[in-house]
């Protein structure tokens, strides 16, 4: 157990990493807290539809972020052993494929609209609110994938003050423009539900502008000129490719997942539905430690494997999971006691849905360490570009254990949603043992940067 052990140096170095981040997330999470409640003062239905929105939003920007993942890592080790050319074309290929991706996102949120929202919700109200926010807020995708792949390169090579920066400007944006848009406030129209859609693509485009005001003023060795964007050698392409396409999968399939797992809840009422939705923006204030720990593990993990460290690479890799146990412990407790806030946050949703919200938040509280330690290992499995058992332990697990074990009890039994959600959540005490095991063979441990022959 000593590679686990607590190391204060080691500890002091990933929180100077992962704090940047943490703290650019925890302001986006905590403005949209305050936009998910001037949200709620338009009803039970706006809120649940916005979610449902999300939700369909949420897998092309897991796709997004699988793609950026797995191109990070490249980036990462290619700043280790210093090729500058490969960085390049690495982010190239990075851009290219995003914004096929949420073109195609972005058509099929404009010509299907209501086809989408009726996957989540049987409810005219709430399809009826979601196809007009949906509307609005699909002009943001591009944008945001543009602005996701330039933060997350800048993170590779270890800038993490620009990204928090350009992202607080936005966030701040988004909560002054909802304020303006939703009520009609200081002159402004009174839109409701597409006045926050609307305040979204504005803030979207402001950190795009920003993003890419910062990327020409600074000489970032991945940066690439506009002319040059299909320049990318086949050598490349073919290794982002191969590495990308299994994490991609994972992230759309998983985030396909928590929607699905999201109906399923919904199947219990409509109060089930606003408070899952209320506990989920309160809950991800505690779950920007996993971007965090993203973060650190692609810097102290992918950079020495870049530079063929490997052994140090293990070291700091182990030493991860004891840092991020400890920090799970510490962040469970204060999710649990946030679940206090409930009633005074949300005293606008139903007394149903308030409740719903205390013990979602609860049982995840219960659970964090759990999430944190499987999550870790992901990151590690993912900075070694050991793509393949990162989808089977992930998406894989979630498809073949948790879909059908709570799809089973939610259409074969009448058991209330704790009890289903409990069911569901226990079902990561296997994937947590599955992910342990599969770190500790570490093949992960891999140089992506040299060639077979070198290898």
């Amino acid at each position: 157990m000593k590679k686990f052990l607590f190391d204060l140096p080691f500890a002091k170095k990933t929180t100077l990493i992962a704090l940047p981040l943490m703290v650019q997330q925890l302001i986006s999470v905590a403005v949209n807290l305050v936009d998910n409640l001037m949200i709620g003062y338009l009803g039970d239905a706006a809120i649940a539809s916005v979610a449902a929105v999300n939700k369909y939003y949420l897998i092309a920007q897991f796709a997004i972020n699988g793609l950026a993942a797995a191109a990070s890592v490249f980036i990462a080790q290619y700043h280790g052993s210093n090729e500058k050319d490969k960085m390049q074309e690495s982010f190239r290929t990075l851009l290219l494929i995003s914004f096929c991706i949420m073109s195609l996102f972005t058509l099929i949120g404009k010509s299907i609209p209501s086809m989408i929202l009726s996957y989540f919700s049987s409810d005219l109200s709430v399809i009826e609110n979601g196809v007009k926010y949906l509307g609005v807020v699909a002009f943001s995708f591009i944008p945001t994938a543009v602005s996701l792949n330039i933060f997350f390169s800048m993170r590779a090579v270890g800038e993490m003050h620009i990204p928090l920066r350009c992202s607080v400007i936005a966030v701040l944006t988004n909560a002054i423009l909802n304020y303006c848009f939703i009520f009609g406030n200081f002159g402004f129209p009174r839109l409701g539900i597409e006045g926050a859609a609307l305040a979204t693509v504005i803030a979207r485009f402001v950190e795009i502008t920003l993003a890419l005001f910062a990327l020409k003023r600074y000489d970032f060795p991945f940066k690439t000129k506009i002319t040059e964007i299909f320049h990318i050698s086949k050598e490349v392409f073919t290794k982002v490719i191969v590495k990308a396409a299994p994490l991609m999968l994972n992230e759309i399939l998983w985030s396909f997942g928590m929607a699905t797992l999201f109906k399923f809840y919904s199947t219990r009422g409509s109060d089930v539905m606003s408070g899952n939705s209320a506990a989920s923006t309160i809950s991800d204030l505690f779950f920007t430690l996993f971007g965090g720990m993203s973060a650190a593990t692609t810097v102290l993990v992918s950079t020495p494997l870049g530079a063929n460290q490997l052994d140090h690479a293990k070291e700091n890799a182990y030493k991860l999971v004891g840092y991020s146990f400890m920090l799970s412990i510490l962040f469970g407790v204060l999710m649990f006691a946030s679940s206090l806030l409930v009633p005074i946050l949300y005293s606008h949703i139903t007394l149903g849905a308030q409740h719903a919200a205390i013990r979602f938040i609860r049982v995840q509280a219960c659970m964090f360490w759990i999430y944190m330690l499987t999550t870790e290992f992901y990151f590690i499995l993912r900075a070694g570009g050991d793509m393949k058992h990162t989808l089977l332990m992930d998406s894989g697990f979630m498809w073949s254990v948790i879909i059908p074990v709570v799809g089973i009890f939610t259409y074969f039994t009448n058991i209330n949603f704790l009890l289903l959600y409990v069911i569901g959540q226990l079902t990561d005490l296997i994937k947590l043992v599955v992910a342990y095991r599969l770190v500790s063979k570490e093949h992960w441990v891999v140089n992506l940067t040299l060639n077979p022959a070198e290898e």
